[in-house]
């Protein structure tokens, strides 16, 4: 990427800075696939209820999209490829800073999705290592989920109908709350909230994601800028290239926390729930997964969910109440 002179690098202290952001921008558009097991702000509050079911005819995709299959520990054809191959094949992000990310010190991916991650192979495998992690761009999730590249994908992915109905994956029950918000500069910008105020100005959103799902549903006059990878759209806020970013606050969140340059602004323009992403035929593994959430979000303030919010998210996000209920589809 060239820079005219008059561009600036928010934030990330200058030179350095830039560095960081370049090497950013680079790793999270490339495809190839990271071996783990062989390298060694404003939101809605999620609240812990019980436990639900839905009728068939609630659990028309418009309605419930977070309705999934009941929860079992029984295998079957997935869960035995799994087993077979003694490893789990997740597709993740290294660059979403406590929810999926590289740690400099120690090499490892690491972060709230991961935590999952290592749940969910403990429970398949008796081993939370037994895993091998793919690095996949937010455009290419569902196509390594329908072509078997992963298992699954644990990526702050967003549960919608129509990645159900269009993209064909299945998705668990959620396991966190989110919503789409404006991430923008702290000094000069005039984007108070997702309105009018973004008229004539360029937002950054990742391809196939609800960000870009709401933009083009309510543009408010601006123009959009598409994008691989949620983290480009960061490089070219700092850039000056675009005015905002439009993602999930919860990643958004993580990001103005490395960079003071940056915060969101307005109220979430949507309610998102995020699961965990599968291949629609792989109904068994499903089933699997909701057990092992089950399990993960059971024992109140000494949960597995809970560990793991205080661990990766809690400075972040502070106030989460809990995970979402779960919701369940009859049969």
């Amino acid at each position: 990427m060239l820079l005219s002179g008059r561009r600036k690098l928010r934030g990330w202290g200058g030179v350095a800075g830039m560095a960081a952001a370049c090497m950013l921008a680079v790793s999270a558009t490339a495809l190839p696939l990271h071996d783990q097991a062989d390298t060694a702000a404003g939101r809605d509050t999620p609240l812990r209820t019980q436990n639900k079911q839905v009728s068939a005819t609630d659990t028309s995709c418009g309605q419930h999209p977070e309705a999934s299959l009941t929860p079992s520990t029984a295998s079957g054809p997935a869960v035995d490829r799994i087993k077979k191959a003694g490893k789990l094949v997740v597709g993740v992000d290294q660059n979403s800073y406590r929810w999926g990310y590289r740690d400099a010190a120690s090499g490892d991916i690491v972060g709230f999705d991961i935590d999952l991650v290592k749940a969910i192979a403990k429970d398949i495998l008796g081993d939370e290592n037994a895993v091998q992690y793919k690095t996949v761009p937010t455009s290419k999730r569902f196509e390594a989920i329908r072509k078997h590249q992963v298992d699954m994908v644990v990526r702050t992915v967003t549960i919608n109908c129509q990645r159900i109905t269009e993209e064909k994956v299945a998705f668990s029950t959620a396991y966190f709350q989110a919503g789409q918000q404006l991430l923008v500069p702290r000094q000069g910008s005039t984007i108070k909230d997702f309105n009018n105020t973004l008229n004539g100005k360029k937002v950054c959103t990742a391809k196939t994601s609800t960000g870009q799902a709401k933009l083009e549903e309510q543009p408010h006059g601006s123009h959009i800028v598409l994008v691989d990878n949620q983290l480009d759209c960061l490089v070219l806020l700092q850039l000056g290239e675009v005015d905002a970013v439009f993602t999930d606050n919860a990643l958004a969140a993580g990001q103005a926390a490395q960079d003071p340059a940056v915060h969101l602004v307005g109220k979430p323009a949507t309610t998102e729930y995020y699961g965990v992403a599968m291949n629609s035929g792989d109904t068994d593994l499903v089933r699997r997964v909701n057990q092992v959430l089950e399990n993960y979000r059971s024992g109140g303030t000494g949960s597995q969910w809970e560990q793991a919010y205080r661990t990766w998210l809690k400075a972040v996000l502070p106030g989460i109440d809990g995970p979402p209920a779960p919701l369940y589809k009859n049969g």
